[in-house]
């Protein structure tokens, strides 16, 4: 967005699929595990990608379909969750930058706000050797509500002890830019991820090729 001042950012919220790491071969891949199991069609890996990026429940439900009970759902959870459990680095990796990107932006307090199990996400930033870059890492069951309402966003501005003004987050969907606007933060959009994004209806305030595209636009060199 034109006009916008981003060396004023002092802190980063980062989503973390689709954003940090490319995971979506292994979504996919419990996703159809968990069908398979509950004697369901396979789904194509595009329209199980449009699912992504609400929480491991709401996935497992679309998936499943609407005509699903409540019970069957909770079955088909817990599956789909031991699974990615089981098999969340088996493809699953950093995007290319992305090490570099943090690397060059240590001098910020840096945090990962996802709607993925917080558990399961901790294990992969660690797994990946990510871990040493951010403050916390928060998931969708960390508080009792997820992205886009900005509980968590707000209390990561609490912990990192920065203004919502001077913060930027980072990620590949509308629930992303959804969850900037409504905590008061800059809003950054990656244009590799692979989230649902209205464009038109959410625009971010910056998109990105790559996160090593951040440190210029922080002015970080200046610093």
């Amino acid at each position: 967005m034109a006009g916008l001042d981003f060396s004023v950012v002092r802190a980063l919220i980062f989503d973390l699929d689709g954003t940090l790491i490319d995971s979506k071969q292994d979504l996919i891949r419990s996703v159809n595990a968990m069908l398979a199991e509950m004697g369901r069609e396979k789904l194509h890996e595009d329209t199980i990608s449009g699912y992504i990026g609400h929480g491991a429940p709401k996935l497992v439900a679309r998936a499943l379909g609407n005509g699903a009970a409540e019970k069957e759902r909770e079955q088909a959870l817990r599956f789909f969750l031991a699974h990615y459990e089981a098999h969340k680095l088996e493809s699953t990796c950093p995007y290319p930058g992305v090490a570099e990107a943090l690397e060059e932006l240590r001098e910020f307090p840096m945090a990962v706000l996802t709607n993925k199990p917080v558990r399961v996400s901790r294990r992969i930033v660690e797994g990946l050797g990510l871990e040493k870059y951010f403050r916390v890492v928060y998931g969708g069951n960390s508080f009792d509500t997820k992205k886009p309402d900005p509980l968590g966003a707000r209390k990561i501005l609490e912990e990192l002890g920065a203004a919502a003004g001077e913060t930027l987050l980072v990620g590949d969907s509308e629930v992303d830019v959804q969850t900037a606007r409504n905590a008061g933060t800059l809003a950054a959009t990656v244009n590799y991820g692979f989230g649902t994004h209205d464009r038109v209806a959410y625009p971010a305030d910056v998109y990105l090729e790559r996160l090593t595209d951040l440190a210029p636009l922080l002015e970080l060199p200046r610093r």
